[in-house]
């Protein structure tokens, strides 16, 4: 009888491990899709093996920048924009990641197709900064930032870098261009 119970149960804890499979699209604090916060440069061909992975080589490796590692779906879609903490390190981690495909989300179902509004409306926004071309807005909840367009903005906060954007004069309306998730 002992022996029956046991086996029952390493059965059924051997077939619910089996089906917990990784969504590949997932962002959370600590992983997007297969890609954790303890990644190694040498990891991606086993992680994008389906994939294709074109490293820039920047030539600028001895003053310290660092290359971007581009993914690529086999059909030609941009996927993703790694950052390694070191360049040409194989066993470096990546440090940031910039999400272009639609089909990444976060926890709370932001993606690059949501707006403004979707993320004041999920998250605790921490500081926004006003850039060149670009707003920037961060929140602390899972180490984000997202980028979204002046374009998008009222005239007069278009082409003033010293002016500051509050919340307010961003429109809910307002679609992100891309979002990064730093480690």
């Amino acid at each position: 009888m002992k022996k029956t119970i046991f086996a029952l149960l390493t059965l059924s804890i051997l077939m619910s491990s089996c089906n917990k499979e990784v969504n590949t699209f997932s962002i959370s604090k600590h992983n997007i899709g297969l890609l954790t916060d303890s990644t190694q440069v040498k990891d991606l061909e086993t992680i994008f093996a389906k994939d294709s992975i074109v490293k820039k080589i920047a030539g600028d490796e001895f003053i310290g920048n660092v290359n971007d590692i581009l993914i690529f779906e086999k059909g030609g879609k941009k996927l993703l924009e790694l950052s390694p903490k070191e360049a040409l390190d194989s066993t470096a981690t990546i440090s940031s990641i910039k999400v272009i495909d639609s089909r990444f989300k976060t926890e709370t179902g932001i993606s690059t197709l949501s707006t403004f509004g979707d993320i004041r409306a999920k998250h605790k926004i921490s500081s926004i900064e006003n850039t060149l071309k670009n707003v920037v807005i961060l929140v602390n909840e899972n180490n984000t930032f997202f980028t979204i367009s002046k374009e998008e903005l009222p005239g007069d906060l278009r082409f003033d870098m010293s002016k500051k954007i509050e919340a307010a004069n961003i429109p809910d309306t307002a679609k992100i261009k891309y979002f990064m998730v730093g480690w």
